[in-house]
């Protein structure tokens, strides 16, 4: 059986695959959980051999092109349905392009456009999300930028230019551009600023060949600092959210619809915990969930254990266990029940 609480110190290039883990690198690289057969093969097995394995799959890429997209805010209406953005996953995968590239032509696509209308709104976005500069500190580049965007010659961060695609090529090929994204990869990752020396590093050794990339999350989940990141947890985005609803309840991820719907829902609201709990009660009393029947479960002592495993990586407390069972001898409880108290607590929402 998978161990379901953390080791001690062990060395980090064999550190056992607790059930914590597996989620947590589940959901840091696919933006999903596990499904239940994935959950018995990785069994027994150490967490760089997950890694490895996760970061071969087109899964992987698959999800970080819509992680690039969700940052830009590229979703909905402004959703790129372009082939140049549909083949990129694949050509990550294959080594026939770069994260470098990939996030130029990102950038460069018609949709980045619309959801970034005028000189004004482009250039600042770009200037900002891009390469990490505050725009109110540095007016002059924002102004030469916009008369770039407008057509105009002239050197927009010391390069010259004279159209709307040289001010994305410009800030893609500035060294800024792969530092600001290390940093909010790590940042991603590991819940915790970069540090300066190691983020230029990586930033050096993306700018002379970006298929290191994956190494380089590699190095980040093998660290001190990606195990820390379980000691701090953040909430999960709305839409890994729902994919992980889908995954714990049904073994299947929603359509592109079923996504789309809930977290556009859940997107617009500034506290979204009220509307995620009506969810999960939807989706409990919607009949499809595949739960055992009250009557089903023999012991309901192992079930309980079995439920905090499955939802939250980890054993219940002595104390949790100790309510749980006391609540579940109660005939009105149902499993449903169980099951709605763990999906609608903060941790469940996190990772």
């Amino acid at each position: 059986m998978m161990q379901d609480e953390a080791a001690g110190e062990v060395d980090l290039a064999a550190r056992p695959l607790t059930t914590l883990w597996l989620r947590g690198i589940y959901l840091d690289l696919l933006a999903r959980p596990p499904y239940q057969r994935e959950r018995e093969q990785w069994a027994g097995k150490t967490v760089p051999e997950l890694v490895d394995a996760l970061l071969s799959q087109a899964e992987f890429w698959e999800e970080w092109v819509q992680t690039q997209l969700y940052y830009f805010l590229l979703v909905d209406n402004f959703r790129p349905e372009s082939e140049s953005i549909l083949r990129l996953p694949e050509r990550l995968r294959t080594g026939t392009a770069d994260v470098q590239e990939a996030l130029l032509r990102i950038a460069l696509c018609a949709s980045f456009d619309r959801r970034n209308p005028g000189a004004d709104t482009f250039v600042t976005v770009v200037m900002e999300q891009i390469l990490g500069i505050e725009v109110q500190k540095n007016t002059r580049q924002l102004e030469i930028g916009k008369h770039v965007y407008d057509g105009g010659r002239g050197k927009f961060l010391g390069v010259m230019g004279d159209t709307q695609a040289d001010v994305v090529r410009i800030a893609i090929e500035d060294e800024r551009c792969l530092l600001r994204f290390v940093e909010r990869e790590f940042e991603r990752f590991t819940l915790e600023d970069a540090d300066s020396r190691d983020a230029k590093r990586h930033a050096d050794e993306l700018r002379e060949n970006s298929r290191t990339y994956r190494e380089i999350v590699r190095e980040w989940l093998l660290s001190d600092a990606y195990a820390d990141r379980f000691n701090r947890r953040a909430e999960l985005p709305n839409r890994v959210f729902a994919r992980s609803l889908f995954v714990d309840l049904f073994d299947r991820l929603p359509d592109t619809e079923e996504v789309r719907r809930i977290r556009s829902a859940l997107d617009g609201l500034g506290d979204a915990g009220p509307l995620r709990s009506a969810l999960v009660r939807i989706l409990l009393d919607s009949g499809k969930v595949p739960l055992p029947s009250r009557e089903e479960i023999e012991h309901p002592h192992q079930w309980i254990r079995d439920s905090f495993v499955r939802y939250f990586g980890r054993l219940p407390t002595k104390e949790e266990l100790t309510t749980f069972r006391e609540a579940f001898r109660d005939p009105a409880c149902r499993p449903e029940t169980v099951v709605y108290a763990l999906l609608t607590h903060p941790e469940y929402a996190s990772r």
